[in-house]
């Protein structure tokens, strides 16, 4: 038996991830702890009452980042286990773990060959205190090692430990060994989520505190270009010693990223590959009078919004990480009416102050402001809007300059 455990943000995600398995006959629902009856009468997950199952220990503490504990637990195809045996297993597994007095929720899902399960918990107890993690994948493994006895089941084989304890998690500069832990979560991400830019990769691996750069330029007169990756702590700034891609391996460096991106390009302009994101954001923005509670409610569907923002207070990008379907789009991708302008002025806070406090130059046109909750419900598709500050303001200053 292999363990494959994530760490995340957003128990929505995680939730909402076994959700869609759930709603399409793919999973069921095999045991939960100290949660709220999770179905709803027709059958499907009832995501409100799974939060509300967790919020208490979510408001407990705020501090934490890194909440959600989500781990899959994989039998060889070989063993044949019955419902009560897993719901076993997965019992003595989390009581093991440490989890033994938090909610949780356990799914069993049948979308593959084999049958296997998704356990979604919280690292938070119900006083706020964190839970130990140390060690936790070594721990993990001699858990089902015993498990694997004491049930008479096939064991792991090396190759899929070695896959197993290669995790998605945030890196942390101060437990050490970071060229390990930035290699582990890049090629996860390369794996699990599909970006079709530098820019977008970037945002993601920010998530996880991992910085990325190009370096390019020309040494003898060769061109040359290169990948460089380092930690981050969670106040955005960079820790320790960058790391170049190639001692790391070609799989992370320029080329295959180069060939990564359109691969992942090619993948998202299939026709309704986006249009599930496009409609999540659209439901959100209806609900959210606020950029922070458009940000809360999107994260509890699954997706972060990932805002930039200039000195001047100015959204001048947005991009959405929808974990659940492995997307990382801008604005510009999912189309006009996702641009940052329009987030710029349903968002911009305070808006009044800040249009009042910007030179008439800086203002947006007349036509962007009249009714950007409008453009959002547009069902219009239109792509390759550039998220820029409007042309006839660049222009202006370009003639400034060369009087």
């Amino acid at each position: 038996m292999v363990a494959n455990i994530r760490s995340g943000a957003t128990v929505g995600g995680a939730l909402y991830y076994n959700k869609e398995k759930v709603d399409r006959g793919e999973a069921d629902v095999l045991l939960t702890q100290h949660m709220l009856p999770p179905l709803m009468d027709d059958g499907r997950l009832d995501m409100e009452a799974c939060m509300e199952s967790f919020m208490p220990y979510l408001e407990a503490n705020r501090r934490t980042t890194n909440t959600v504990f989500h781990t899959s637990l994989n039998p060889a195809p070989e063993d044949n286990l019955t419902d009560d045996q897993l719901r076993e297993i997965a019992a003595e597994y989390m009581e093991r773990m440490g989890y033994g007095r938090q909610p949780y929720i356990v799914f069993k899902h049948r979308d593959i060959d084999r049958e296997h399960l998704h356990i979604v918990s919280l690292r938070i107890d119900a006083e706020g205190r964190k839970l130990p993690h140390d060690f936790e994948a070594r721990r993990s493994m001699e858990i089902l090692r015993d498990l694997e006895r004491k049930y008479g089941l096939h064991p792991a084989m090396a190759e899929q430990e070695q896959v197993a304890t290669s995790e998605l998690h945030k890196v942390d500069y101060k437990a050490g060994n970071i060229k390990r832990q930035i290699q582990s979560s890049v090629r996860a991400c390369l794996k699990r989520y599909r970006c079709a830019s530098f820019g977008e990769l970037r945002t993601l691996l920010e998530l996880y505190n991992i910085q990325i750069m190009e370096m390019t330029g020309t040494i003898d007169g060769r061109d040359y270009a290169g990948i460089v990756y380092g930690a981050m702590g969670e106040d955005g700034y960079g820790r320790g010693k960058p790391v170049k891609s190639s001692r790391m391996g070609k799989d992370v460096g320029y080329e295959a990223l180069q060939r990564y991106y359109v691969r992942s390009k090619a993948s998202l302009h299939e026709p309704g590959a986006l249009d599930d994101l496009r409609s999540k954001v659209r439901r959100t923005v209806l609900t959210s009078r606020s950029q922070e509670s458009f940000c809360r409610h999107l994260r509890e569907k699954g997706v972060e919004a990932v805002f930039r923002i200039n000195p001047t207070g100015r959204i001048y990008g947005v991009t959405f990480v929808d974990h659940a379907q492995g997307i990382v789009a801008n604005g510009s991708m999912l189309g006009k009416e996702f641009s940052a302008n329009v987030f710029h002025e349903l968002y911009a806070a305070p808006a009044r102050e800040q249009q009042a406090a910007r030179p008439a130059a800086q203002r947006h046109p007349a036509t962007e402001a009249a009714n950007p909750l409008g453009a959002l419900l547009q069902l219009s598709d239109a792509h390759g809007f550039e998220e820029q500050q409007p042309a006839p303001r660049r222009k202006k200053k370009r003639r400034l300059t060369s009087r």
